[in-house]
């Protein structure tokens, strides 16, 4: 993609994308209304122009257009580029020493807890319990693919696995240190600096939980902690060069 979507061409691909049947003019005017925008049939018409010009949704006759493989890439990576000027925004404003001290701070008390409840999740965990994680966990791969965040879908994961556990405490002290700010928007932008994405560590944990091994489903939450660890180590590096 040579130049992300401007906020128009974003919101009317986003349009075509979710509809089940290809959308005209007409009808991508009502479906930004419904958003707040007031937009002209003749501006639609220029902003799919332009649209079909970059190859980002093809005709389908009189019956409207749809979106191609190349426009839901697009979309992914508009995203994408407007969530990382904004994190950079936030970085020049509020990034430091204190900080990245206590992401790591409360990623080692994460480390402590998660490798408990990633054991308990393997011994304890229902039927029930592996469908919802397996559901979580596709929802975060999805995500992924399209650009967007994942940071809340992260939470619901480790939370998943706290709750899995069946041992409350761990739970409730969990969700404390999920609070903290370590698997916020920021953390997921610095994360993505040291193009380290977290979704096969999140595989491997799973399968060992659903084959209920304890052994294996703890060392792979230690080896996807101490990962997390070491990338907030690695940017903080080199943020300060």
């Amino acid at each position: 993609m040579k130049q992300p979507l401007d906020e128009r061409e974003l919101i009317v691909l986003e349009c075509i994308r979710d509809s089940a049947e290809p959308l005209g003019s007409w009808s991508l005017v009502e479906h930004l209304e419904d958003r707040g925008y007031r937009v002209s049939s003749a501006s639609i018409g220029r902003i799919l122009y332009r649209l079909e010009q970059r190859g980002y949704v093809e005709g389908q006759g009189n019956r409207g257009r749809i979106i191609t493989k190349a426009g839901v890439t697009a979309i992914g990576k508009t995203k994408a580029f407007n969530s990382m000027d904004s994190h950079r925004k936030d970085l020049e404003n509020l990034i430091n020493s204190k900080v990245l001290e206590d992401f790591i701070m409360v990623l080692q008390a994460r480390k402590a807890i998660e490798r408990e409840t990633a054991r308990l999740a393997a011994e304890n965990i229902t039927e029930a319990g592996k469908r919802e994680l397996h559901a979580i966990l596709e929802e975060q791969e999805v995500k992924a693919r399209r650009g967007e965040s994942i940071a809340e879908i992260d939470i619901a994961f480790h939370r998943g696995i706290a709750h899995a556990s069946r041992n409350p405490a761990l739970l409730a002290l969990y969700g404390i240190l999920s609070t903290m700010g370590q698997q916020s928007e920021l953390f997921e932008f610095v994360r993505s600096r040291v193009n380290a994405p977290y979704r096969p560590a999140h595989r491997s944990i799973l399968e060992a939980i659903c084959s209920h091994d304890p052994d294996e489903a703890e060392k792979n939450m230690i080896r996807h902690m101490d990962a997390l660890i070491e990338d907030v180590t690695k940017y903080w590096d080199a943020y300060r060069d």
